[in-house]
């Protein structure tokens, strides 16, 4: 339990010929994907909403203290008939991830194939600087998890407007409130780039923008997110459970607006 699977192992489940649908939780590493991508298996992202279930199915197998990402990963995984998980349990994801893996090798009866990705071969974050719809610049961001290849013909980078610090969050509708000259930050650019565990890359912010900063309720990565808004000029900083609330929205939506973002 709680030990990263060998090299050896991990290929000798992911080859193996009865295998075609694996659920990720994180950012494998590029030599996982690469097997992956090679067999043309079937790649679901489980930190994204992929089935409409109650959240509060997972009690059984995970306390509400973890956070929304995790839960739906849980979620997920119960309602999805997967072959194998692969899941990050290092510094690229979080500690919470190491435990989720145990309470789903106790509750499925399927390979839990535990990483720990430190790759540091950066891929670039062309999409983290482009002027494009948020909600399509982070569902091409996490699409892009799942291919071993540095994106081709990448969109120009925009002169930006406000920053979005964070994770991709489990509910989307945030990012309505964004303009495309939105600038991304935080482990989704270190996502992008495929280095999950560069804590430098993550730390970076433009002081010259607005930005706001995001985690998920009782995720580890509030305590960064903090501490940087309240070093940033012009900060908001938001943490929010499963769904965003119109509060929430509002907060936001005052922010960008008092800070002259146009909308």
């Amino acid at each position: 339990m709680n030990m990263i699977t060998s090299d050896k192992d991990a290929s000798k489940i992911l080859n193996n010929p009865e295998l075609s649908k694996v659920g990720i939780v994180g950012v494998p590493p590029l030599s996982i994907i690469n097997i992956l991508h090679q067999r043309h298996l079937e790649i679901l992202d489980l930190d994204a909403m992929l089935v409409v279930k109650d959240m509060e199915t997972t009690v059984a197998m995970l306390p509400r203290v973890y956070c929304a990402i995790l839960r739906t990963v849980v979620l997920n995984a119960m309602h999805l008939k997967l072959d194998a998980i692969i899941i990050d349990i290092g510094p690229g994801k979080c500690d919470g991830a190491l435990h989720v893996a145990s309470v789903l090798e106790d509750g499925l009866n399927i390979p839990i194939i535990r990483t720990n990705n430190s790759d540091h071969e950066p891929f670039g974050n062309p999409l983290c600087l482009a002027k494009m719809d948020m909600t399509e610049k982070l569902l091409a961001i996490t699409e892009r998890v799942k291919s071993p290849l540095i994106q081709e013909n990448p969109p120009p980078p925009c002169r930006p407007t406000v920053g979005f610090w964070g994770v991709p969050p489990r509910d989307f509708s945030i990012l309505g409130l964004f303009p495309d000259t939105t600038n991304i930050y935080g482990w989704t650019r270190c996502m992008e780039n495929k280095t999950p565990a560069d804590n430098i890359m993550e730390a970076q912010v433009n002081n010259d923008i607005p930005t706001v900063f995001f985690a998920q309720t009782f995720c580890a990565k509030t305590a960064l997110a903090r501490l940087l808004a309240r070093k940033h000029p012009q900060a908001l900083y938001l943490d929010i459970d499963v769904n965003t609330g119109s509060s929430a929205k509002a907060k936001i939506q005052a922010f960008l607006e008092l800070s002259g973002v146009e909308l």
